[in-house]
């Protein structure tokens, strides 16, 4: 077991958010911002900057590590784009009163519909429908899941049906 594995989750979490270089087996080197540290396997997931603006991911395996160099701290800047690498880019558009209206609106609709629905979570975002589909932000048909294919179906066609209607009233 390398030094690198040997480390704690704790320890780990203090390369996220940080520019490394990492030294690998063979005298392998790999430069990037820590996304994240898999804490069974001890894997480096490295976001790399592009020219084109966009990211490029790489992961280097924990049995593998030798040495790990904190190059620079991460400024806020980079803080948020490494945050947002796998977030959708739908979720972001939309601020927090926005999100709240529309499953305000969605829940109240379903309701008069006569459809059960419940607001769940942590930060109470999610709606839950009779307790077995779930519907995350920001409340479109395709962020509804469900272990029943046949509910999931049917209120995705309502979701669509609902967003057709807001649509026309627009």
């Amino acid at each position: 077991m390398t030094k690198w594995q040997k480390k704690t989750p704790l320890e780990w979490l203090t390369y996220v958010n940080k520019e490394v270089e990492v030294l690998a087996a063979e005298k392998h080197k790999y430069q990037g911002w820590v996304l994240t540290v898999d804490p069974v396997s001890a894997n480096i997931l490295l976001a790399h900057p592009l020219e084109n603006g966009k990211m490029s991911i790489s992961a280097v395996l924990g049995h593998a590590v030798q040495d790990v160099e904190i190059l620079t701290e991460a400024d806020d800047e980079m803080k948020e784009k490494l945050a947002h690498l796998f977030r959708p880019e739908e979720r972001q558009r939309f601020s927090q009163e926005e999100l709240e209206r529309k499953k305000t609106s969605l829940k109240d609709w379903l309701e008069t519909n006569h459809i059960p629905v419940k607001e769940q979570g942590e930060s109470q975002t999610t709606l839950c429908v009779a307790g077995v589909l779930t519907i995350d932000p920001p409340y479109r048909p395709e962020d509804c899941s469900s272990s029943n294919e046949i509910i999931l179906s049917r209120v995705q066609g309502l979701i669509q049906g609902y967003l057709a209607l807001q649509q026309c009233q627009i």
